[in-house]
């Protein structure tokens, strides 16, 4: 039985991740993590992890960035394998999680849908192709709720893009003004808000009379916690490194 601390319960991310690890056999939450600890669960929740006595084989994070050096410095000192999908990282995240790896395993994606990263393989390959002639931008949608912007699945998308290309393309956040004609060098991100959408993203690739589309939808958050159930099993029995969700695919 694959023992699971959850960090972000009481997120809506936390409560999905809840049910559906509940319908697999193998796995069971031991232990929560949030800051609100007036939680309708069966197990603990903490808000300090110091508190928590017990044993993990692998840690969730789906909570918020501010909680990152909370749980991620649980992990380290516990060499816990943690799986961290949690957006707005800092570049100091970044390099906290790089250092972590080096000791235990660490399981970092900015989105935990398959789709998603097999398009991103996918993308890598059209941009070396349609590097000449083409325009690329990316249009991400999001609910009203979501606290970053642009979403960490539109920039894993934009950098799979740069991997593929010669000349690698400067980020366009949105524009405004008189005078934003668009550049050779760009990759445009644009990120919309707005009611309940779980998560679409959208790549063009503009041509002179062709346009390419490459388009996921997310129909609801489950898609994001199947894969963040499948990388916490592949997690656990990994090395200590830095491991991604192209690693699992590929194996």
């Amino acid at each position: 039985m694959l023992k699971v601390l959850l960090s972000g319960v009481g997120g809506a991310m936390g409560q999905v991740l809840q049910e559906v690890i509940a319908a697999e056999p193998d796995m069971e939450i031991v232990a929560g993590f949030d800051k609100n600890t007036d939680q309708n669960t069966a197990f603990p929740v903490y808000s300090d992890l110091k508190a928590f006595d017990g044993r993990a084989d692998v840690i969730i994070d789906f909570s918020h960035f501010s909680a990152f050096d909370a749980i991620f410095g649980y992990a380290r000192a516990t060499k816990t394998p943690i799986v961290v999908a949690t957006t707005g990282l800092s570049d100091d995240n970044l390099k906290t999680i790089e250092a972590g790896a080096k000791k235990f395993p660490v399981f970092k994606t900015a989105n935990m849908s398959l789709g998603i990263n097999i398009i991103a393989k996918a993308l890598k390959e059209m941009a070396a192709a349609l590097e000449d002639g083409f325009d690329i931008e990316i249009i991400e949608k999001h609910h009203n709720k979501k606290a970053d912007a642009p979403s960490g699945t539109a920039l894993l998308l934009a950098d799979a893009i740069n991997d593929g290309l010669s000349a690698k393309k400067e980020y366009t956040y949105g524009r405004q003004g008189r005078s934003c004609k668009r550049q050779p060098s760009e990759l445009g991100i644009h990120a919309v808000r707005g009611g309940t959408i779980p998560g679409e993203h959208t790549v063009l690739f503009a041509g002179n009379d062709e346009l390419i589309e490459i388009k996921h939808t997310a129909l609801s958050k489950k898609v994001f916690a199947a894969g963040a159930v499948k990388s916490a099993k592949y997690i656990a029995a990994k090395n200590p490194g830095l491991y991604d969700m192209q690693d699992l695919l590929s194996e």
